[in-house]
Formats: structure tokens, sequence, C-alpha cells
């Protein structure tokens, strides 16, 4: 009995966890100031960011210099990293393109397949697919990726990264223009 009861309390535990996350991109069409993602990462952009496991324990912690530049109609953001909890990608280079309206491809070294993009008036959302080393494993998660303007010098990140439709971890992240 006290084994179904666990499990029960397990199953349910589980079925919270799945629900809990990402918002609708629907509700922020008409929330200014508009995110132009091109626009906001031309340039250099500072990050300060971390990572929780869904315990709420900080498991990373680091910052972040961003340089964009445009090439045609393709953002190229390169990325250098700063640990100072845990550990992670040194750098990483996105190729980010428009493809229709309101949507973008991304692609990055450490990422499976592409990136999906699409704008939502101050919001963006970036879903994909990354092996994620942890310890001496590598699991293929998935990440809802959201990014929120304050202003046009200003935006704040949160991805929500997934296994099995679990959440698992949360990233936050803030950022700021420097040009």
């Amino acid at each position: 009995m006290k084994i179904l009861r666990y499990g029960t309390v397990l199953l349910m535990s589980l079925m919270l966890t799945a629900c809990i996350g990402a918002p609708d991109g629907e509700d922020y069409e008409a929330v200014t100031p508009k995110l132009d993602i091109q626009t906001f990462f031309t340039g250099d952009v500072k990050a300060w960011g971390l990572v929780q496991d869904r315990f709420g324990e900080v498991v990373q912690r680091f910052k972040v210099d961003i340089n964009g530049r445009m090439e045609g109609d393709t953002l190229i953001m390169d990325e250098q990293f700063d640990y100072g909890v845990g550990k992670g990608p040194s750098s990483r280079t996105w190729k980010i393109t428009p493809d229709g309206q309101n949507s973008y491809i991304g692609r990055a070294g450490d990422i499976n397949g592409v990136a999906r993009g699409t704008s939502y008036g101050n919001a963006f959302n970036f879903e994909y697919e990354m092996d994620l080393p942890v310890g001496g494993t590598t699991y293929t998660v998935t990440f809802d990726d959201w990014f929120f303007a304050f202003d046009e010098n200003t935006l704040m990140n949160r991805s929500y990264i997934k296994k099995y439709g679990v959440m698992i971890a949360e990233v936050n992240i803030f950022m700021q223009r420097q040009n």
C-alpha cells in the first residue's frame, strides 16, 4: 500500500512539473517595446546568467561577452563564456536567419539540427535540442528559450530545459547592449 501511495505522489509530481513552464507567445504580440533580435544583438552585448537544477540548486553561474554582426540577412553571434560556478562551453557561434514573417532558423555547432525561432511583440522564442554533458554522461535535452525586451538595451532570457517533456533545469540570463 505504501508503494502505491509513493508511486501516486511521484506520478502526480511529474505531471505537475511537466505542466509548469513556458509562456504563450500570443500573450506578448501587443507588448512593447518590440524585440528585433537582429537589431538587439548587432554590436556588443554583456550577459550574466545562472542555471538552476529542478531542485533550485545553482549548478552554473556565468558571464557572456556577445559580439554580433550582420552578414547579409544572417545574424552572426560570437559568444565567449566565463564560469564562476560549474563548467560549460567556452564559446559558441550562432547563425540566425529569417525564415518567413516573424520566424527564424538558428544554427550553432553544439545544437542538434536547427533552432526554430518566433517573434511575438516584445518576446522571442527559440526552441532547439542539444546534447548536454553532465558529469560523465551526455543527455539529449530540449530548450524552450524565451527572450523579453525591457527597453532597446535590456533583455531578460529564461530557458526551460526539458528531458522527455519534464523540466530538469532553468536558465536565467540578464543581457545589456554595450553600444
